[in-house]
């Protein structure tokens, strides 16, 4: 499954942008990545030397709004979370309710 090309990384783009896109275009909607999967897929062997700098690239995108940082399956502030962590992309903006049906009068 393709991202949507705003979720795209830029050309241009660090690998660590470019990995935590790809492996969430391969998600369902609505899904999240743990930082070690990027991790891994950039370094196989060396990959927990990374986690500081998949951490850091998550919280630039996510202060940009392009990703979502979760704690629990709850969106978490990127400035200031700590412990386990998951990505994943933002939620489409969700339609405005519609206006409630005007009810029927009745007569007595």
């Amino acid at each position: 499954m393709d991202a949507p090309l705003q979720d795209a990384a830029p050309p241009g783009a660090s690998p660590i942008e470019e990995t935590t896109f790809a492996l969430l275009s391969e998600r369902e909607p609505g899904k999240s990545i743990c930082p070690s999967e990027v991790a891994r897929a950039i370094d196989p062997l060396g990959w927990r030397r990374m986690l500081g700098q998949v951490r850091g690239t998550a919280v630039g995108l996510a202060r940009a709004g392009r990703l979502v940082i979760t704690r629990h399956g709850k969106p978490v502030d990127p400035n200031a979370f700590k412990g386990v962590y998951r990505l994943r992309l933002p939620e489409p903006a969700s339609p405005l309710p519609a206006a409630p049906a005007a009810a029927s009068e009745e007569t007595p």
